[in-house]
């Protein structure tokens, strides 16, 4: 099972991709991951979600074939299908943020239903796409607060509008499945990650990403919810997967079907353990201070259960939570100076899949 640790990306080199989400932050490290397997790369997506944004800083526009626009837009979807009749599809166009989704759930809805709809919808039409992978969120379970990690087959049902609309994104996934793609060529997957972490992240609400404009700033770290367990996992080790599924299920439609993909038990840490982390690696007497705000209700616990994508692919995570967080410290130093942000990612892309840290 040695190819499955994805070293070897050569599946993709000539490969028509379309990326939706490509401007955001884990869109923007699976396009470089794909530029540098020699994919040709198509990304579909509304302007990058933050400033400053990866995507902006690596230039990214002028390496692939990047169009702005909304998920929400079928029309404009669809001629993008026509254009560049894509073979592999990867959805990562989301409203990621669970706060923001209780400040616009209308709009959350919209981009993360209709527009899973859509793109369904051009995947039906357009018999050139052989593999479709949609990405949703560990957060599509229907939480207990229980201690064991939720299987691929248990209920789906979030509780706040984000977490709710990714179960619903998932369910109409599900119906092309049964009612359109069975009678296909077309293999279909989703993917349901955890929490990730890594260098370009400045998304609010976010542990790492305040860590890291507090650092910049010298000030002390604010922790809003310092005692909730996450899944936290590099941002490569999911995109990595996403790549091995999408490859795998185009060479053989068996392996299409709905995937957890997070870290093992001993990297899922507090926010508070995070935040450790993040200080100690930092250095320089950085530290936290726990304001907890009584904000909306988010979950305390929640934890996937991998066994399926393991014993499957043969897959297992390679960095744990300390080394992700060296990694997204080490990209950032390089964004402190100006360096070469593009060179970084394409190192630490390097290290990662010889299984370096």
């Amino acid at each position: 099972m040695g190819v499955m640790h994805m070293s070897d990306l050569s599946f993709y080199r000539g490969k028509r991709v379309l990326v939706t989400g490509h401007t955001g932050f884990k869109g923007s490290w699976l396009c470089q991951i794909l530029l540098n397997a020699g994919a040709k790369v198509t990304g579909y997506a509304l302007m990058p979600p933050t400033t400053p944004s990866i995507f902006e800083l690596c230039e990214m526009d002028k390496r692939l074939n990047s169009v702005i626009g909304d998920i929400a837009d079928l029309e404009k979807l669809k001629e993008v299908f026509e254009e560049t009749q894509p073979e592999i599809v990867l959805h990562l166009a989301a409203q990621p943020i669970v706060r923001e989704s209780y400040k616009d759930p209308v709009g959350t809805y919209q981009t993360n239903v209709m527009g899973t709809v859509n793109i369904c919808e051009c995947v039906r039409l357009f018999p050139c796409v052989k593999s479709f992978l949609n990405v949703t969120t560990d957060k599509v379970y229907h939480n207990n607060e229980w201690e064991y990690g939720y299987r691929e087959n248990d209920p789906l049902d979030g509780h706040d509008p984000y977490s709710n609309s990714k179960s619903c994104s998932e369910l109409v996934t599900h119906s092309y499945i049964n009612s359109f793609y069975q009678d296909m060529n077309l293999a279909v997957s989703t993917a349901r990650a955890g929490n990730v972490i890594g260098g370009g992240d400045f998304a609010a609400d976010r542990i790492i990403p305040d860590s890291v404009r507090a650092a910049l700033k010298g000030e002390k770290i604010i922790v809003r919810n310092p005692f909730s367990t996450r899944p936290y996992q590099h941002v490569l080790e999911p995109l990595m997967v996403y790549l091995m599924i999408a490859q795998k299920q185009y060479e053989d439609k068996k392996y299409a079907g709905f995937y957890n993909v997070g870290p093992d038990d001993r990297d899922c840490v507090t926010t508070g353990t995070l935040a450790d982390l993040f200080c100690d690696a930092w250095g320089g007497g950085m530290s936290w201070e726990n304001q907890y705000d009584g904000g909306p209700h988010e979950a305390n616990f929640l934890k996937l259960d991998c066994s399926r994508v393991k014993s499957i692919f043969g897959w297992k995570p390679r960095w744990t939570v300390r080394d992700a967080v060296k990694k997204t410290i080490e990209w950032t130093k390089v964004y402190q100076v100006q360096g070469n942000l593009t060179e970084c990612m394409n190192r630490q892309i390097e290290e990662f899949i010889k299984g370096e840290m």
